[in-house]
């Protein structure tokens, strides 16, 4: 990764339009969120846990909308947030190179003006995709030049509700333990946020150390010369498959549940604004209509993926072969399919993320309140789908919603601005293409909250402001000069 610091003189002239921009614009909007202090201590008004894409891009709203006093946390080092330099194994994003993604409508903020100042026009116009190393530092230089309070290395590991109204974050980073009292979280935390990683019951059967998720981190170079299975043939399977074979994996057996690859992305032949902002509007049994088929029909892995992989003649692809057994034998594992055996020395599963609300220790004293869709929605015929069942039910700014009104009410403090918020809101909440419209929706939402709570002190400012417009010396009263000077004849 290149270091910011050395990039050329171009890179800087962008950075001087932005701040031109945002001038323009008035932005960021002054603060004006009244200072509260709880238990002797500050008390900070929003806190984003997650500091990749999504938590960067709500930040930027919050603070282009005048809530300052917010913080983002993370628990990776700087430069390591999200899944772009860690678990993502694909060569370049899977979206067009042209989408705005995170620049809030600014277009000196856009990944395009960043890449064209960094390498030049001839360079974009040559570029088809995104590497995904040149995006994650677009990332950084985004906090950068936008000046976003991100803090590093700090794990949340509760959220509690407080007697005031308010939420303590009992954090750790090193061996220190700290609590951040505030009014309001949202999670930024990516495709797994409210669960982890999806994998078949049948992986129990076999010794950890045979296997991996896409999402681990995965030593590549010790799979040389190695028979690697990857199950599974979703993007994140064909990226880990390549990955496998580019570092020498002397075969590789992909096992595929379908009888053919997936072909077409559904939800990409009707992108347009009218889905983004229009799909939070539907009545409920369209919304699970439109994602209940989307997600039957299945992404299909991005091109460039499938022939990475296809490329490699030790690369075998086995379709209509969901895995029936695991069995280990010495130094080896048997992977049983309704077809055939196949002896692999490495399992890799690209099985997806799951929705489980009990797989997230932050969310303990929480999750008992939250409502998901299966408490008041009841599943349409043929369409049962348990992912969408377990789903969250959100509002408006994307806020845990009471299971039982009146139990928990800090719920309405929480905004789920991740994955599963997908069914309530649409794809606003992970994907690059409509992030900085779900972030306006979010920062918004709390920016009323915040707003209609302080709406006493707000009162008590808008009574107490005494600044004149006029100063009394502007204009004089005729029928006051006409008088006085009557009263002068009269004497």
């Amino acid at each position: 990764m290149s270091d910011l610091s050395t990039l050329p003189d171009n890179l800087a002239a962008l950075e001087e339009r932005l701040r031109q921009d945002l001038s323009w614009l008035e932005l960021p909007s002054k603060a004006w969120v009244p200072a509260r202090e709880a238990d002797g201590q500050k008390v900070v008004d929003v806190v984003i846990i997650g500091g990749g894409m999504a938590g960067l891009v709500a930040s930027g709203m919050l603070k282009r909308l005048g809530v300052a006093n917010h913080l983002v946390l993370d628990k990776a080092i700087a430069g390591r947030e999200g899944p772009w330099v860690t678990f993502a194994r694909m060569r370049t994003l899977r979206s067009p190179k042209q989408l705005t993604g995170p620049a809030m409508g600014l277009p000196a903020l856009t990944f395009r003006a960043y890449y064209e100042a960094r390498f030049g026009r001839a360079a974009w116009d040559a570029l088809e995709r995104a590497p995904r190393e040149t995006w994650m530092e677009y990332l950084i230089w985004y906090r950068k030049v936008l000046e976003l309070p991100v803090r590093n290395g700090v794990a949340v590991d509760a959220i509690l509700p407080r007697d005031d109204g308010m939420l303590d974050l009992v954090c750790s980073q090193d061996d220190a333990k700290e609590t951040i009292i505030c009014r309001h979280v949202v999670l930024a935390t990516g495709r797994d946020g409210l669960g982890g990683p999806y994998l078949p019951d049948i992986a129990e059967h076999i010794d950890r150390k045979f296997w991996s998720h896409t999402a681990d981190a995965i030593d590549f170079g010790a799979l040389r010369g190695k028979r690697v299975g990857v199950v599974g043939a979703g993007a994140s399977a064909m990226d880990n498959a390549a990955s496998a074979l580019e570092a020498g994996a002397a075969r590789l057996d992909m096992f595929v549940r379908r009888k053919t690859l997936p072909r077409i992305n559904k939800f990409t032949g009707i992108g347009s604004q009218g889905v983004v902002h229009g799909f939070a509007g539907l009545p409920d049994e369209w919304k699970w209509r439109f994602l209940n088929y989307a997600m039957g029909q299945q992404t299909p892995p991005p091109r460039p993926s499938v022939l990475r992989v296809s490329s490699f003649e030790q690369a075998h692809l086995h379709l209509e072969s969901p895995i029936s057994g695991l069995q280990e034998q010495g130094d080896q594992v048997v992977v049983t399919t309704t077809r055939a055996s196949y002896p692999v020395d490495f399992l890799i599963f690209g099985t997806g993320f799951k929705i489980d609300l009990n797989n997230r220790p932050e969310l303990a004293a929480l999750e008992p309140f939250i409502r998901l869709w299966r408490d008041r929605f009841p599943t349409p015929a043929g369409m049962a789908n348990a992912e969408l069942e377990g789903s969250p039910d959100l509002g408006d700014a994307f806020e845990f919603l009471e299971r039982e009104p009146g139990l928990c009410p800090a719920l309405s403090k929480v905004h789920c601005f991740n994955f599963p918020a997908t069914l309530s809101h649409g794809k606003l909440t992970g994907d690059i293409p409509a992030i900085s419209e779900g972030a306006d929706r979010l920062a918004r939402g709390i920016v009323r909250s915040l707003f209609v709570a302080d709406r006493a002190k707000h009162f008590e400012n808008l009574q107490a402001f005494d600044t004149p417009e006029l100063l009394g010396d502007e204009w004089a009263d005729d029928d006051t000069e006409a008088l006085s000077e009557l009263s002068s004849e009269r004497t």
